[in-house]
């Protein structure tokens, strides 16, 4: 009698070839290796995974793969027990590594020796993302109640007391302490109004502006800390033209937040650079979140200081995170949040006695309103 079962594994028959099943259609990468270290097989979410097409690396050594994936494979052929849920990075040569988690199986002989090994491997980072972005907005949250009440409750009471302060001071103007009284007071009052741009709505007030202006005067306001610590100026305003639709007050804050980061970072002595270019539409070199493609203006704060640690990066824009002794911790989120209420984002590069790069991308107008 004639088999009219069909080829295990052929389009549109009822049964599965186990070798296709490994290789196309499960979720996880799945990697095998013999005991001469020879890599036998390499499915389609491995060459995802690992960038590796599978006729570059089967029949090939391992050491074709990914360090950390060769790491963990030598430690179970060597030792022969599993590993069991480890996570490791994969560089993928851009601005973020991929987060792997790995598990790896023996198979041995009759005897016990063991042959080889099967690694299944998963992608977390994009849960990872998700999960500290959900952590990130009960912060934001619990944040803006927090601030929305107190900020609200201590700015009423202030402005009498600042009110009556002021007329102290306008009949004691030669009083020692008249200076520091007024420098502390409005030091008071930026964190209170830093506060209430937080926790409240604050949409921008859009209006036609002009970039360089709002970088002019948010740099003359800082010109007396810069001439205390003998900080060299270097502006580059190359975007021409620079006009946006925007909130200049509020760019402005956004743009003294950054400053003043800048000058606490450095040594007497040090180089502040502040730049400015216009993208052009349709550029691949940069662009905003959404896949908007219109012309853009990008605005670089750059310094010479002490740079960011590896393990503060992530938490850089954090709601009262600082390592400042006096720092509020408010400085940097609220700067992303007007930037990203105009619509733009912002990256920062780093390195421990480098110098830290802020870059800002914002909508351009080129004039037409």
């Amino acid at each position: 009698m004639p088999n009219n079962s069909p080829e295990p594994g052929r389009e549109g028959t009822d049964s599965l070839d186990f070798t296709y099943v490994l290789r196309d259609c499960l979720s996880c990468a799945v990697i095998s290796v013999d005991e001469q270290r020879k890599v036998t097989g390499f499915n389609l979410k491995a060459e995802i995974l690992t960038r590796l097409k599978a006729e570059q690396v089967l029949g090939k050594s391992v050491e074709l793969l990914p360090i950390p994936l060769q790491r963990a494979i030598a430690e179970t052929l060597a030792s022969g027990k599993p590993i069991s849920d480890r996570q490791i990075r994969l560089h993928d040569g851009g601005r973020s590594d991929q987060v792997i988690q790995i598990n790896t199986t023996p198979s041995r002989t009759e005897s016990g020796k063991v042959s080889g090994i099967v690694a299944v491997l998963n992608d977390v980072s994009t849960a990872q993302k998700w999960e500290a972005n959900m952590r990130r907005l009960d912060r934001l949250h619990s944040v803006g109640t927090l601030s929305a009440s107190m900020a609200h409750e201590v700015k009423n009471a202030f402005v009498a007391v600042k009110t009556f302060v002021d007329l102290l001071l306008e009949n004691n103007k030669q009083a020692d302490l008249a200076e520091i009284v007024q420098m502390e007071m409005g030091r008071i009052d930026s964190i209170l109004g830093q506060m209430l741009k937080f926790s409240g709505p604050a949409k921008p007030a859009f209006a036609p502006i002009q970039l360089r202006f709002v970088l002019d005067k948010s740099l003359h306001l800082i010109q007396h800390l810069m001439e205390d610590k003998k900080i060299k100026l270097t502006r580059t305003f190359n975007a021409a033209p620079d006009s946006l639709n925007g909130d200049a007050d509020q760019l402005e804050q956004a743009f003294i937040n950054l400053f003043f980061n800048a000058l606490d970072a450095m040594a007497p002595n040090g180089r502040l650079t502040v730049s400015t270019e216009l993208i052009p539409a349709g550029s691949t070199i940069v662009s905003l979140p959404g896949g908007k493609n219109g012309p853009l203006l990008r605005v670089v704060v750059q310094d010479n200081g002490v740079g960011i640690t590896t393990e503060n990066m992530d938490r850089l824009f954090e709601p009262f995170f600082t390592t400042k002794p006096e720092g509020t911790g408010l400085g940097l989120a609220i700067t992303r949040r007007i930037i990203e209420e105009h619509h733009g984002g912002i990256t920062v590069e780093s390195g421990v006695n480098k110098g830290t790069a802020f870059s800002l991308v914002l909508p351009a107008s080129n004039g037409q309103h």
